[in-house]
């Protein structure tokens, strides 16, 4: 790479995970980066994430896989209850996880947090403001702020998640990227009433599925709520809006989900979209290109985006340091991505038709097997086998790159 290349002034928008970890590398290169991020500061909600196969790689090329691992979740205990609190069944955390030894599980907004605390020093981070233009001109980008004045950089990454703002500046049919896949989720902090200390709990439904979570006993616990839904129309910033949906989804459903809804309107981190995947037919326009979630977010039921986001700001920072031409590496970082995508993306499809009864006799005929499984050796391992199959699906999709050494 040319020394004149080092001096690229590059701006990321979004300062969740893809967007940190595309600075740390890119700092390593000698380029500058500035990012904007419209949250006041970094963001410390979110559910648990995974990082597998390459991911963990790249973290450890990172040097903050220790850390990582210091802030890991270890579930004790996974069960599923019925609508009276009965257990169906229970698992081994890592089995129903689909995690592999090296394999970690940690909150998002701790990760988030260590990829701050990691490149802060060397990243100029715009807090509490969003990009309002685009005007991409020779030799560079002109960008306009919302809260006024206007910069100049070199090249523009969306790294700003599913519903990316840059993404819907820029690329045209913006309605035809996002894919519906027929659910919505919503992710929220509730009381640890249910007193779970490293436990999981899981409530299965028709077109349906509930699960609440601790860490640790003295923090609040995640419950995570998921339905099967034609597309709604709604209000993404409406808060009041979104919740009022989730809870006519769940009324009147048993166990403890009235708690749990009542609890909602308190919390401090409600979290509410559709289930969705991104397929941006080209990852890039102009000195413009998309990262993790904004451009081929896999949904959170492949359980692969975090580490699609990592890997992929590995695999962009790194062509970008091999060449003075932009426009070669954002190719050449489609090309790299283009499997890993395309697998993942799978696996979500796969985990959904899977994972979740669709109706109430498959509901009550996969309950029943659970329930018969310790008085019936070989129903135990049906289910093993098919546990083993879908692990095998997770481990290919976590491993299907070839990560290259960049210099």
């Amino acid at each position: 790479m040319t020394s004149g290349n080092r001096n690229l002034h590059v701006l990321i928008s979004g300062a969740s995970i893809a967007g940190p970890a595309l600075a740390f590398w890119l700092n390593q290169y000698g380029f500058k980066v500035t990012i904007i991020e419209k949250a006041a500061q970094p963001r410390t909600g979110g559910y648990r994430v995974d990082l597998r196969g390459a991911a963990v790689t790249v973290a450890e090329n990172m040097g903050i896989l220790h850390r990582i691992k210091d802030k890991a979740i270890h579930i004790r205990q996974s069960v599923l209850i019925n609508k009276k609190g009965g257990t169906i069944a229970g698992f081994n955390p890592d089995e129903f996880g689909m995690r592999q030894e090296r394999d970690v599980e940690i909150l998002r907004g701790d990760l988030a947090e260590i990829l701050y605390e990691q490149t802060k020093e060397d990243t100029e981070y715009l807090f509490n403001d969003s990009i309002l233009k685009i005007e991409e001109q020779t030799g560079g980008i002109k960008v306009h702020f919302q809260k006024g004045g206007t910069r100049h950089f070199d090249l523009l990454v969306a790294a700003d998640g599913l519903r990316s703002n840059v993404r819907r500046l820029l690329f045209d049919k913006e309605e035809h990227l996002v894919k519906h896949l027929g659910y919505y989720i919503s992710i929220f902090s509730v009381p640890n009433h249910l007193e779970l200390d490293q436990e999981e709990v899981g409530y299965p439904g028709a077109g349906k599925i509930v699960n609440v979570f601790n860490a640790h006993k003295k923090q609040p616990s995640k419950a995570l709520f998921l339905f099967s839904s034609k597309g709604l129309e709604y209000d993404f910033k409406d808060i009041a809006q979104q919740q009022k949906i989730l809870k006519g989804a769940f009324e009147n459903e048993g166990w403890e989900l009235a708690a749990l809804l009542k609890a909602m309107p308190e919390s401090p981190d409600f979290y509410f979209d559709s289930l969705s995947q991104v397929h941006a037919p080209e990852l890039f326009k102009g000195r413009t290109v998309l990262l993790g979630d904004a451009g081929y977010c896999p949904s959170p039921a492949s359980g692969q985006g975090t580490s699609l986001a990592i890997v992929g700001a590995y695999v962009l920072a790194g062509e970008l340091s091999r060449t003075a031409d932009y426009r070669e590496a954002f190719d050449n970082y489609s090309d790299k991505m283009g499997h890993y995508i395309k697998v993942n993306q799978e696996l979500g499809l796969a985990v959904l038709e899977q994972m979740i009864a669709k109706s109430k006799t498959e509901l009550f005929m996969q309950n029943l097997v659970l329930t018969l499984m310790k008085y019936m050796p070989w129903k135990k391992k049906l289910v093993k086998s098919f546990m083993n199959k879908m692990q095998k699906k997770v481990d290919y999709a976590a491993n299907a790159i070839d990560l290259e050494k960049y210099a």
